[in-house]
């Protein structure tokens, strides 16, 4: 008889644990769809940022060579991500690409193509709002003296671009924080009641003399093992969805740095661990500061 009540209560433990650590890998899913969010917005955020493109035109009185000369000390410089020259000829091209026929604009110019060459160049990502721009116009207009005649970009372009990502990122940290503050409630709620069936041996522990650091180490141990757990299983789920989404819908694609992917793994499992350990710790204290009398209410 006594080796069935044991066995019954063996499985309970495991059971609580398990029903524990999948209720916590649920819960890391979810704030790891909002990380990801982030995460994906940024490199989106960064692809978008550094196809900005800003013009450089020239003096009338350089040449092809100059020119491209130019553009070669402009390429070495840490400010681009791209830099390019457009020739008059590919820049007519591009008018025929918007609807414009070059035959018709040569006709209508008396067979002249009135487009300068230029140099086209992206900023790095840091740079790409209107400070960098600036900082980077008047450092081409310093280096190359009487040599570049105007440096032009979409302001208002430059402006939206910043102001729209700020904004969704903005929100998307609002709700991961909100998450965040739930998954802690509803994590240490799952940890007391798991340790709930232990309370009898918690305070039987204290009542013969061990200590309170003794008692809390095993159950602390557990916690990282449960945190652990729970961010690999989390995890799993996470890049499952992630690789189904890219497989069934052809339009959208989700996509991660190696950098990122690393960081979002790492937040997982500092916050599986974090909120874990903090709640049984929480709850250990609760049932050591109880009196024996409160433990059967």
């Amino acid at each position: 008889m006594a080796k069935k009540i044991d066995k019954y209560s063996r499985r309970g433990v495991r059971t609580s644990y398990a029903s524990t650590v999948i209720g916590i890998s649920l819960v890391l899913f979810m704030i790891g769809l909002i990380i990801g969010g982030v995460l994906g917005i940024q490199e989106f955020e960064k692809q978008v940022k550094e196809s900005i493109k800003a013009d450089v035109f020239f003096n009338s009185d350089l040449n092809d060579a100059d020119i491209k000369l130019i553009e070669i000390e402009l390429q070495q410089w840490p400010e681009f991500s791209e830099v390019y020259f457009v020739s008059p000829e590919r820049a007519m091209a591009d008018f025929q690409g918007v609807g414009t026929s070059k035959d018709n604009m040569l006709q209508l110019l008396d067979g002249d193509n009135p487009l300068p060459p230029t140099v086209v160049f992206s900023p790095v990502e840091k740079l790409a709002n209107k400070k960098g721009m600036d900082l980077i116009t008047e450092k081409i207009m310093e280096t190359f003296v009487g040599e570049i005649d105007e440096v032009s970009y979409d302001v208002n372009s430059v402006k939206d671009v910043n102001m729209g990502f700020q904004q969704f990122v903005y929100l998307l940290l609002g709700v991961a924080l909100l998450l965040v503050i739930i998954a802690v409630a509803m994590i240490n709620n799952t940890i007391r009641l798991a340790l709930y069936s232990k309370r009898f041996t918690i305070k039987t522990q204290q009542l013969v003399g061990a200590k309170g650091s003794f008692i809390r180490r095993p159950f602390l141990f557990q916690a990282v093992l449960q945190g652990v757990f729970s961010s690999i299983i989390g995890m799993f789920i996470l890049v499952s969805v992630f690789y189904a989404s890219n497989n069934v819908f052809d339009t959208f694609e989700i996509t991660f740095s190696q950098n990122s992917f690393i960081i979002l793994a790492s937040c997982l499992l500092v916050l599986g661990i974090f909120i874990t350990v903090l709640s049984t710790l929480f709850a250990l204290n609760k049932y050591l500061r109880m009196s024996l009398d409160d433990l059967y209410s």
